[in-house]
């Protein structure tokens, strides 16, 4: 079910970024860093980076929201290294896995790129991770490869933080077998990297984790980022569905591996880290969308003070979550967190892109599911679709809106607003947050994608 809608040229809009001025004239010598890890240009808006198929898109955001400047990048464009569709009879990767930060501290925030199936050399499938470097026009100028340190599709998964609570942003990235690198600040144009941290998820071979995400946010309360790798894993000779979780620190630790789902597998799990009850520990919500039938679920893994604790299950069976559970709807195929109330608990965005809408087949939809002292619950969730009123369109046999989703505050009034998109053959909805929630009032359809970084 892997589709993408790659956004168009994207149309203004009357919601303004999340910004405000940064603290720095852009190109100034000696600048601070970025102070919003999406800003490559240096302007005091937050930026948008999506991709996937051997392509990049970038739109720039204004004063007033997303701006008339998109540009997209191929491994044919001017200065990017490689060849487009240079995979060796695998489909181009460039761009299904990206992350963002002021790597090299200049001021303008950089975009890393992974393309696990580029081949290097004479070696298919050896896979890349590619850094294009902001600066005042944006992406584009420069790009360079960061040193890899395996050979077998590496750039599998891929995220940054600050790993080691150095206060400089680090890149987490894997390779098809599950091996961790944790490649430290600071980084240069010219390629090189601090010092690398290599993990293995369970050295003796007690566990194998082939991975599809690494979901990066504070877990624990000391200054270091965290993160989990998920994916599918081999339990005694049987495919299971973890997370690992890796603490960071000025070392950083392995930590507990858990089993999620112990009879399906996932080849496209997600997930969010968010403090859902606000207890000071990031929780981690991750899709396990095979779980009953297909009907899908989203497991929370409650944070403690050494990583992953308890955890509880939320599906469409869940009091109060407005749809029922039937058979291969998807309910967790996108995740993304955000406060969109305003009562200072971050909630939930869940795509459901094969849930009905009436008679209408895989319409899909987006639930919003609100955190609180328990945690995330169905008690006042939220259910959006093309049916609803005030929502733009009407119901389309297999749109499958609710395959991307993501909460940000766009407007910048202090609740995160609500982007959902479908398949490439439509345009997404941006739904704005308010103080009781998300409201259909001054819906507005919207070609800006909602696959970029959380």
């Amino acid at each position: 079910m892997r589709t993408h809608r790659f956004p168009a040229v994207a149309t203004a809009t009357a919601l303004a970024l999340t910004g405000g001025l940064v603290a720095l004239t852009a190109g100034t010598a000696n600048a601070a860093p970025a102070k919003y890890a999406d800003d490559f240009n240096g302007d005091g808006y937050r930026d948008y980076a999506s991709g996937w198929g051997g392509e990049v898109t970038v739109t720039y955001g204004t004063a007033t929201g997303p701006g008339p400047k998109t540009v997209r990048f191929t491994q044919d464009s001017p200065n990017i290294p490689g060849k487009a569709g240079d995979a060796g009879g695998y489909a181009d990767t460039f761009g299904d896995q990206v992350a963002n930060a002021d790597l090299n501290r200049d001021g303008y925030a950089d975009l890393a790129v992974a393309d696990r199936t580029e081949k290097v050399g004479t070696k298919t499938g050896a896979g890349a991770v590619t850094i294009l470097w902001g600066a005042r026009t944006g992406l584009g100028a420069k790009a360079t490869r960061i040193p890899a340190k395996s050979g077998t599709a590496f750039g599998a998964a891929l995220a940054a933080g600050d790993f080691n609570g150095d206060g400089k942003p680090d890149l987490a990235v894997t390779d098809v077998a599950g091996t961790l690198f944790v490649y430290r600040g600071g980084f240069s144009t010219t390629g090189t990297t601090g010092g690398v941290s290599r993990l293995e998820v369970s050295p003796s071979g007690a566990h194998v984790l082939e991975p599809s995400a690494i979901v990066a946010g504070k877990v624990t309360k000391d200054n270091a980022t965290d993160l989990y790798v998920v994916g599918q894993g081999y339990e005694n000779d049987k495919m299971v569905q973890a997370a690992w979780f890796v603490q960071g620190g000025s070392t950083v630790k392995r930590g507990k591996y858990t089993t999620y789902n112990a009879s399906q597998v996932d080849f496209s799990a997600t997930g969010v880290i968010a403090d859902f009850d606000k207890n000071g520990y990031g929780d981690l919500a991750v899709s396990d969308k095979p779980y009953n039938k297909g009907a899908g679920s989203v497991v929370v893994l409650r944070g403690g003070a050494s990583g992953p604790t308890t955890s509880y299950r939320l599906t469409q069976s869940t009091s109060g979550v407005a749809t029922a559970a039937t058979r291969n709807d998807g309910f967790g195929y996108a995740l993304s967190a955000g406060d969109t109330n305003r009562d200072g608990y971050p909630d939930l965005a869940v795509g459901v892109p094969e849930e009905e809408s009436g008679p209408v087949p895989n319409a899909g939809g987006v639930h919003v599911l609100r955190g609180g002292r328990s945690g995330l619950t169905g008690t006042g969730s939220q259910w959006f679709t093309r049916a609803t009123a005030g929502v733009p369109g009407s119901p389309t046999d297999s749109e499958m809106l609710g395959l991307f989703v993501r909460l940000r505050d766009f407007d910048r009034d202090g609740d995160a607003d609500l982007l959902v998109s479908g398949d490439l053959y439509h345009k997404g909805v941006l739904l704005r947050g308010t103080a009781s929630g998300i409201t259909t009032s001054h819906a507005a359809e919207t070609a800006l994608d909602p696959n970029f970084p959380q």
